[in-house]
């Protein structure tokens, strides 16, 4: 049986790979590991040893506490308020891919754009 733990531990590698546009393989490799064994990671299916998982937190340059953020107990059931982000956002392919694309518009049109989500935001 997965343990909670792991299954969110693992979301949160899946998530932040994917911030990276890093596929399993490429982070497998700079790990030194095989890819299947990041796929069972990302599942949860597999436990990821303390060691292992500074090595995928280097990898992907974030600090350990990264994995477990998110982590307050709350089972997911409780209704959303409207208009508010959901509690597991990099869930969202979607979200994922627009803060992806975000992040490659050149800065200063980034900032205009961000703006224009804010003002947005504001109105509806």
């Amino acid at each position: 049986m997965k343990h909670p733990v792991d299954v969110h531990v693992g979301k949160r590698v899946r998530h932040r790979r994917w911030m990276l546009g890093m596929t399993q393989q490429q982070l497998a490799e700079q790990v030194g590991i095989k890819f299947q064994q990041i796929q069972k990671y990302e599942t949860g299916m597999n436990r990821i040893s303390a060691s292992r998982l500074w090595d995928i937190a280097d990898a992907v340059d974030v600090p350990v506490a990264f994995f477990f953020e998110g982590m307050d107990g709350d089972d997911g059931k409780s209704p959303q308020p409207t208009g508010t982000v959901p509690g597991d956002i990099l869930a969202d392919k979607e979200a994922l891919e627009l803060v992806r694309s975000y992040y490659a518009i050149p800065e200063n049109q980034r900032r205009r754009l961000f703006e224009l989500a804010r003002v947005l935001s504001e109105v509806a």
